[in-house]
């Protein structure tokens, strides 16, 4: 039994993207390439790893079993290679790729400076950063870092705080004299909130009251998959949102919100950086995970104004 790297990482990324053009634009090679891998990878397994049907192709069982075990097998491996001179690699250019997965909101407004940077810093990585508030499946999809904001439910990763951030209850001025200021967490079962898709009303509206969490009764009509959209709907009237300082600072700055209940006190999120247990560590992403905690952990961008104080409020 005889196969390559190459027809290893061209199998996996055929699974992760789903189509041989997707992969051939991926990997900047033709789709005939990419074709002869695939059946060259299936006769050196002995078996049928794809369908095929009118130019589509479909993951067969044994594709999905074997690529559960290649990923994190391949993922060592390149670690492992990359490692061989660690002790060098800070000193010396940075070589080889990047799959970085962060929340979309985030991303867009911080991260990508921060990213930017480090790019320029190492020229000889190349990054693949995507944005999406879905939290990734990190081994599966084949991204070597991700970011979180909130307790990892992954318990299989590894991970390192780059800081932390407050929740914040805001509503816009009009809303309140629409519809009153709540003065109690119990008040607020008498307003709309806009809820977070990807979480449920009872874990994202929670605060800490005489030493034990909480979760009032809220309720509302509006869902949202992203805390920008969140932001803009809460400015626009229809509602209370709980949401990360990084978030809403501007807009509080601005005088577009105000906080809502500033003597409870909601969740303390932290910012983590989480990535598969790699031993050796790749020094590649030792010194991403090192540049982000530089530039988040003793001051944050989104509390630089003198007006926001270290906990995520307006002073």
């Amino acid at each position: 039994m005889r196969y390559s790297l190459d027809e290893i990482e061209t199998f996996l990324t055929v699974m992760e993207l789903g189509t041989v053009t997707a992969t051939a634009a991926r990997l900047n090679l033709s789709k005939s390439v990419i074709s002869k891998r695939i059946s060259d990878f299936e006769l050196s397994v002995g078996a049928a790893l794809f369908r095929r049907n009118a130019g589509r192709i479909t993951a067969t069982e044994s594709a999905l079993q074997l690529a559960e075990r290649l990923r994190p097998a391949l993922t060592e491996l390149v670690a492992a290679a990359e490692s061989a001179a660690s002790e060098n690699a800070i000193n010396t250019s940075l070589q080889g790729s990047l799959a970085i997965t962060a929340p979309m909101s985030f991303g867009t407004m911080f991260l990508s400076e921060i990213l930017a940077d480090f790019a320029r810093t190492h020229p000889g990585l190349d990054l693949r950063i995507d944005y999406d508030d879905r939290a990734r499946d990190l081994l599966r999809e084949g991204y070597d870092i991700g970011i979180r904001i909130g307790d990892a439910r992954d318990a299989h990763l590894m991970q390192r705080k780059l800081c932390e951030d407050r929740q914040i209850v805001v509503a816009s001025a009009d809303y309140l004299a629409r519809h009153g200021n709540p003065e109690t967490l119990a008040d607020l079962r008498n307003h709309q909130v806009l809820s977070y898709a990807h979480l449920s009303d009872a874990m994202l509206w929670q605060f800490s009251e005489n030493g034990r969490t909480v979760s009032p009764q809220v309720a509302g009509r509006i869902t949202l998959n992203n805390g920008e959209a969140m932001r803009e709907m809460a400015i626009g009237g229809v509602g209370l949102a709980i949401l990360p300082g990084f978030v809403v600072s501007s807009a509080i700055r601005e005088g577009k919100l105000q906080r809502v209940l500033p003597d409870c006190a909601a969740r303390t999120l932290p910012v983590l950086a989480v990535w598969p247990p790699i031993s050796p560590m790749p020094a590649k992403l030792r010194v991403l995970i090192d540049h982000m905690v530089s530039c988040l952990s003793e001051q944050r961008p989104w509390d630089a104004s003198p007006d926001f104080d270290r906990q995520g409020g307006m002073k």
